[in-house]
Parts: structure tokens; C-alpha cells; sequence
């Protein structure tokens, strides 16, 4: 069966991909070594929340393949895919089963990073929001930061890599190549995600701001 190369990542998606990852796995080891590494905890932190709120913001107007629309699984997607059914178009980005994996992550991060900055150890390190919030909010949110969303960043981060090794080993599918390169042999012709330098440009733009609010927010602590 003759197949076609088709951009399904485009650049923007890739690099937040690796660098969300790159980050992830910092702060892990960063909360973990605590005492002087918390001061990258807390930079690591801004970086992931910058990188959320881009991701956010390419799920609505990144190339096709990484918008929220082309990806969300329907029930009826969903269903075919347990089935063994589904189209290889309904797949060429993200399967439904790892559409979910990847919106289960990118939630629990969102919350570990809101938690995180309405946290206070009460020994050296306060996040920037806990002056607007009651003792009872910034105890509650202490607890899930180090309690129990650290946990479920990490479990989902291994069924990931899980997800990975098993659709690497027995079903002879690489995840990790077009995740790299951006592409896919695929045998449907599916629509190629836009990625030239119009795209990336505005991908830049898109970031910068995203730093910039993550730089804002973190000089509440400051005011």
C-alpha cells in the first residue's frame, strides 16, 4: 500500500512539546533536592506556566493537527478506536485514547501550577497568589501540590512513557520519530498541518505574550 509523508506536528508544537518535558522532569528533581534548588523550582515553574498558557492558545488557532477541535474525541471516535475499527485518518494526530492521556496531563500540570503558585512552605518559599487568598485556600493548596499532584503528574508521565514503549514494541508504531521531524507516512490522504514561517512567527509572538503573563504573575509576590 503506497503511503504519503504529511506535516502533522508543526514546529511550535514539537519544541513545547520537548521543552514541557525537559521542564516537567526539572521540576520533579528540583522539588525533590528542595533546599537551594527551589529557587529553580520556582523559575521552572514560570517557564511550565508560560508554556501552558501557549498551549492553550495554539489548541485554537495552531496547525490543524494540534488544535483542540482535530484532536478531542468524540464517543463515537472513541468507541471505534476500542473496537479496532476507526479510520486511519480519525488517528493521524493524536489516537483517542492518547488524545485523553494528553488533556488528563495537561490539566493535572495546570492545576500543579496554579496549586504551586498558591502555595506557601512556611519556611523560605510562598507563591505569588497567596496574598490574595484565605490561610484555609493557601493550606488546601500546599497539600495538592505536595501531596497528591505531584503523584499524579508523575503516574501520568510514566503511562505516557508506557503508552510509548508499548505502541513501540507490539504494535510497531513509533511515537517519537514524527514528534521529532513533524511527519507521518500515512496511507489516507489526510490535510497537512500549516507550518512555514508566517506560522512560526506568529507562534513567537503567541509565546512572548505567554512569557510575559507567566513574568506578571510572578511579581505579584513583589508588590
Amino acid at each position: 500500500m503506497s503511503t504519503r509523508t504529511i506535516r502533522i506536528w508543526d514546529l511550535p508544537t514539537r519544541l513545547f512539546h520537548w521543552l514541557l518535558a525537559a521542564s516537567v522532569v526539572a521540576l520533579v528533581v528540583t522539588a525533590k533536592v528542595g533546599g537551594n534548588a527551589m529557587v529553580w523550582h520556582f523559575r521552572l515553574g514560570y517557564v511550565v506556566l508560560a508554556l501552558l498558557a501557549f498551549r492553550l492558545v495554539w489548541g485554537l488557532v495552531g496547525g490543524r493537527w494540534s488544535r483542540f477541535a482535530s484532536f478531542v474525541p468524540t464517543p463515537g471516535r472513541l468507541w471505534r478506536y476500542l473496537r479496532g475499527s476507526s479510520a486511519e485518518a480519525e488517528s493521524a494526530g493524536h489516537s483517542p485514547l492518547g488524545a485523553l492521556s494528553v488533556l488528563a496531563l495537561l490539566g493535572v500540570l495546570i492545576a500543579q501550577v496554579v496549586s504551586g503558585l498558591l502555595s506557601d512552605d512556611e519556611i523560605a518559599f510562598s507563591g505569588p497568589l497567596t496574598r490574595f487568598v484565605s490561610g484555609e485556600w493557601v493550606g488546601r493548596a500546599t497539600w495538592f501540590h505536595a501531596d497528591v499532584g505531584q503523584y499524579l503528574v508523575i503516574g501520568l508521565v510514566a503511562l505516557h512513557l508506557l503508552a510509548i514503549a508499548y505502541y513501540t514494541l507490539v504494535r510497531r508504531k513509533t511515537l517519537v520519530r514524527p514528534m521529532l521531524h513533524g511527519d507521518k507516512d500515512l496511507s489516507t490522504g489526510v490535510p497537512a498541518s500549516r507550518d512555514d514561517a508566517l506560522t512560526r512567527v506568529a507562534a513567537a509572538l503567541v509565546l512572548a505574550a505567554c512569557a510575559g503573563l507567566a513574568w506578571w504573575v510572578a511579581g505579584l509576590g513583589t508588590v
